[in-house]
């Protein structure tokens, strides 16, 4: 469903070529005087430029072409050529009715061609609790997968769990050593229990403890390093006791997962892409990328000419390659992230095929995928181009430091979201929301503030910048916030029911109040945040749309009575037009990951 700027874009191109002009000169853009146009086209000014002519007569050449259009109540030349396009209030009317009656995608459009698309995020790691590090990507992976659905691709998401790295070593090595898995530390190929030996709370009290003790004892690191390398070949027993590892892990995971409404189509970890690695292995061999280096195996990846100074442990300093080169096989035999994330795209590739994989990444792991990336390319896993990190600023407290708890520790991530709905039900109760709902129900309308006002403080940030965590301004009913958005949902949701008692019927959209035109202009803009949003990978842009649509509306109810209109025509009019604003400001809601309740 093509929006009027759109239309209106193709209209003044047409109108530029016909005199000359270069059509990529007529980007028509919303007016910066409202008051005075809807759009506007500055290209003349340019144009005029290169073809050294007077920018205001070729502004009145083009805007005479344009003055027979219907959309069009108005063109006029402004200042030194600006064009200035008003439309008319039959054009506005035909677009807000189109978008009422577009009950799938509430005036946006699809992305052709369709694509297959996989999205790489939240990256849980097993035996390890999530914590606010994992909140960003969880939330800005599960919008992107649903703004890529919307769009029209087949959309893969995956959590991608890291359960298969030297954590899992350092877990076998600390649970032999308190002897809570005896019979899973002999050798042999069992039979092994079919019962965990460990529980979640085991888990996460001896990782940290068996991380520490690797950094002070190495003969203990160089045990949880072998026991790394002989799970990755197949120790039987160790496989058995890893498997509890995930199990236990992948409940809690599911569970932290749930409560923030993020869902995933795979669950797969490192450990999926390991019946690939002798292939990936042997392919890289052949073909020369894989070459030794100090007693590893690395790929290099560096171009020609891509260096950058390092400094040595004597002092000097060389010109090294940049980025350097990707460790894929260590010294003492062990698989490494780089290989796993290599051997993922490779299986991706087999089962799959997609034209393009997202990963929703800590912006301080740009140089990793960078190298993997590069190898890739070089070992044909994907095409060039066809892999992108969207790294992420980080969550900061107010010392603008990554956010912690108040002991300096770092936040679980269950424990996060039981402070949001704590806040929540207060700022329910302050407001008198919901005092007279059975309490099951306002328990479920706390969850969904709170975790409408975690989504929408972070999504409403561009994904690449850092921001403040303030929890009693994020969860305000009032400004820029996700609580705001749904308590104007819920006051049309009441609107509508008020509307269906007193028996008043939805009429023909007829656009005439200027409240009226400002919320059909910003009906109409839905289809470009959400293109705009697409291709620049940014939810924030579907945030804002959502936050002037809620403003929009409020202005509307104000300026226009619905139920107490003067006609049958306006009334239903007017609540057409409340019931397609509700639809598209619950549709923006829902591609950043919010539900809206009934109401409060």
């Amino acid at each position: 469903m093509t929006d009027l700027k759109t239309s209106l874009s193709e209209a003044v191109a047409a109108a530029f070529a016909a005199e000359g002009v270069d059509a990529a000169l007529a980007r028509v853009v919303a007016s910066d005087r409202p008051d005075l146009a809807d759009f506007q086209s500055n290209g003349a000014l340019a144009a005029a430029k290169a073809l050294k002519a007077n920018p205001r007569e070729l502004a009145a050449k083009v805007a005479e072409r344009l003055g027979n259009d219907p959309r069009l109540s108005s063109v006029e030349v402004a200042g030194p050529g600006f064009i200035n396009l008003k439309l008319s209030d039959a054009a506005l009317s035909q677009r807000a009715a189109e978008v009422a009656a577009d009950a799938v995608l509430a005036g946006a459009s699809l992305n052709t061609p369709s694509r297959k698309v996989v999205i790489d995020y939240a990256g849980p790691n097993v035996a390890k609790p999530m914590h606010v590090g994992h909140l960003r990507s969880s939330i800005i992976g599960e919008s992107l997968k649903r703004l890529f659905r919307f769009r029209g691709d087949i959309v893969w998401g995956d959590a991608h769990f890291g359960d298969w790295g030297f954590q899992m070593g350092l877990l076998i090595t600390a649970c032999g050593d308190e002897n809570l898995a005896e019979a899973f530390m002999a050798e042999g190929d069992g039979p092994f229990p079919a019962d965990s030996p460990v529980t979640l709370e085991d888990l996460e009290r001896l990782y940290p403890q068996a991380a520490a003790k690797a950094k002070e004892d190495p003969a203990f690191r160089d045990r949880a390093r072998k026991a790394t390398a002989e799970l990755q070949g197949g120790r039987p027993g160790y496989r058995a006791l890893w498997a509890h590892f995930v199990a236990v892990s992948r409940t809690a995971l599911k569970r932290e997962f749930g409560a923030l409404d993020v869902t995933f189509d795979l669950w797969n970890g490192e450990s999926d892409a390991d019946p690939l690695m002798p292939e990936m292995l042997a392919h890289l061999k052949a073909t020369g990328l894989l070459v030794e280096d100090d007693g590893a195996q690395v790929v290099h990846v560096a171009r020609d000419g891509e260096t950058r100074k390092k400094k040595l442990a004597d002092g000097s300093v060389i010109e090294a390659p940049s980025p350097p080169p990707l460790l894929v096989v260590s010294s003492e035999g062990s698989a490494m992230y780089g290989t796993t994330d290599l051997a993922t795209i490779l299986d991706r590739k087999k089962s799959i095929g997609p034209d393009l994989i997202l990963y929703v990444v800590d912006e301080r792991q740009a140089e990793h995928f960078e190298q993997v990336f590069r190898a890739a390319y070089l070992a044909g896993y994907a095409p060039e181009k066809s892999l992108e990190h969207l790294g992420f600023g980080t969550m900061n407290g107010a010392d603008g430091k990554p956010f912690k708890t108040r002991a300096g520790g770092v936040l679980k991530l269950h424990d996060l979201i039981t402070m949001a709905v704590d806040k929540a039900r207060e700022r329910l109760k302050e407001a008198k929301l919901g005092d007279d709902l059975p309490e099951a129900e306002f328990e479920d309308i706390a969850r969904k503030v709170a975790v409408a006002a975690l989504k929408f403080a972070d999504l409403s940030n561009n994904r690449t910048t850092s921001y403040v965590f303030d929890l009693d301004r994020f969860m305000s009913f009032e400004g820029k916030t996700g609580p705001y958005l749904l308590y104007q949902a819920v006051r049309v949701k009441s609107l509508l029911r008020k509307a269906a008692d007193q028996g008043v019927e939805f009429a023909p959209i007829v656009i005439a109040e200027p409240a009226e035109r400002d919320l059909a202009l910003t009906l109409d803009a839905f289809d470009a945040a959400t293109a705009d949003a697409y291709d620049k990978r940014s939810p924030n842009l579907i945030a804002e749309h959502a936050y002037r649509l809620a403003q929009s509306f409020s202005k509307f109810y104000a300026a226009c009575p619905i139920l107490v209109a003067p006609d049958a025509a306006a009334k239903g009019s007017r609540l057409a037009l409340a019931a397609a604003s509700l639809h598209q400001l619950e549709t923006a809601l829902n591609l950043l990951g919010i539900e809206t309740p009934e109401r409060m």
